[in-house]
């Protein structure tokens, strides 16, 4: 499970970390219009807001849109779009930002909102309350586009980690499937084991890739986190151990592939992982991989609560993508009106549906609901159930987070290979993970 915390586009399958089927605080951000120490940004008298974002022709052409309907509502306002491939995105951003040449309103992944916190290159949005209103968004996932308690990014919409299941499978297995409401990852092991034990080769009851949103999960039901408001690591090594035990149980019992399957299987799209080849019955995952799965497996398959959340809840509802504005913008206002209206605007929300996660505000999930296919709506389902629940709170990580993404599975691997225990690679990690963040 990936998502920048995570970088990458919101279609994208970014699966988690345990080899189950698999998505990271800087100091203030200055809110001065030239605080960036450059000429980006436009104003009314100027030119157009520009706004730029990054995704494939369908995202451009639904974005168009978008833009064309806001300046329907606002015809004294134009947007000038400047969309871009993932691959050189942020490249670009830091080009442009290095130029004092950024747009107005650029959306964002990961730690990167932290990242240009920390340089002053954002606006402090609650200096322009006036014009975005965020009372209606939920309470995690506002808090989520915060750095050191200043919002700086606002959620474009919502992602969550979900166990998919392929209930297909399991009956052809006579395997039953465990209550979601109750089951443990003992129950979970269980179930994935009987069916690899009861099926042909090449089919498991669990499949997937490492990330290190997994050691987040396994730390939150522990009674940690992986990264502390604050910007540290939250989780001991004892934790990290226990996470890197459990993966290696799964492997050497055959409930999930080998290592050098699993090794394969790493950032590859919906299509090629095991469950969209209809080849595993569990996969743990982003909640808005639900749909882009099941196409690809040609199956109705379906998400539940994640194992263990019964005794303490380690879900977490994430932002897929922000919004953020340009510290150097001469239109403050405006742009923070225009992301108010992608945000909040229901003919907006009609649009871009589920394209950027799950809408962070309710009543947009609500209106949405009708035009969207049945998978499409378990996604909006389960992050509304969500929302209901006592969850802990999610930051962005801080910069270092992006390396701890690719020290996680190296360690990982080492386990699951047999070259190193778990008490070993957990405390490689851990070391290696604090000097990361530390900074």
């Amino acid at each position: 499970m990936s998502s920048p915390r995570r970088t990458a586009p919101t279609r994208r399958s970014t699966l988690l970390a345990l080899p189950l089927g698999a998505l990271t605080l800087g100091t203030l951000a200055a809110c001065g219009p030239n605080a960036s120490g450059g000429s980006g940004g436009s104003s009314e008298g100027e030119g157009p807001l520009r706004f730029s974002w990054w995704g494939n022709p369908e995202r451009a052409a639904t974005t168009q849109a978008v833009i064309d309907l806001f300046v329907e509502k606002n015809p004294e306002q134009e947007i000038s779009a400047e969309p871009g491939d993932i691959s050189g995105y942020f490249d670009k951003l830091a080009t442009s930002v290095a130029a004092g040449d950024e747009p107005d309103v650029i959306t964002m992944g990961g730690a990167y909102p932290a990242e240009y916190a920390a340089r002053s290159v954002l606006l402090d949005l609650g200096t322009v309350e006036e014009s975005l209103d965020l009372s209606a968004m939920d309470e995690n996932a506002r808090t989520n586009g915060q750095v050191d308690g200043v919002q700086v990014a606002v959620t474009t919409g919502i992602n969550a980690p979900g166990m998919m299941v392929n209930r297909a499978l399991l009956e052809q297995a006579g395997v039953e499937m465990p209550d979601p409401e109750s089951w443990t990852w003992d129950d979970f092991a269980a179930a994935a084991l009987a069916v690899s034990e009861a099926t042909d080769d090449g089919i498991f009851g669990s499949g997937s890739v490492f990330t290190h949103d997994s050691i987040d999960l396994w730390a939150r039901q522990h009674g940690q986190i992986l990264y502390t408001q604050e910007g540290r690591i939250g989780v001991d090594v004892a934790t990290v151990q226990s996470f890197f035990e459990y993966s290696k149980m799964l492997v050497d019992t055959g409930a999930s592939p080998g290592a050098d399957t699993l090794v394969e299987l790493t950032d590859v799209g919906p299509e090629q992982t095991l469950m969209g080849r209809g080849l595993a019955a569990f996969m743990l995952t982003w909640s808005s991989s639900l749909t882009a799965l099941s196409e690809a497996a040609g199956a109705d398959l379906e998400i539940v609560k994640i194992p263990g959340e019964s005794v303490e809840p380690g879900a977490w509802l994430q932002s897929s993508q922000f919004y953020t504005v340009s510290a150097a913008t001469s239109s403050p206002e405006a742009a923070a009106g225009f992301v108010n209206f992608l945000i909040t605007d229901p003919e907006a929300g009609k649009l871009i549906l589920t394209d950027r996660g799950v809408p962070a505000v309710e009543s947009v999930r609500q209106v949405i609901l009708p035009e969207l296919s049945g998978t499409a709506r378990q996604e909006v389902e389960y992050i509304s159930a969500l929302g209901e629940m006592e969850l802990k709170q999610t930051w962005i990580g801080p910069a270092g987070s992006t390396a701890v993404a690719e020290i996680t599975p190296r360690h990982q691997n080492t386990v699951l290979f047999g070259d190193v225990t778990a008490q070993e690679a957990a405390q490689a990690w851990h070391d290696e993970a604090v000097a990361a963040v530390a900074g």
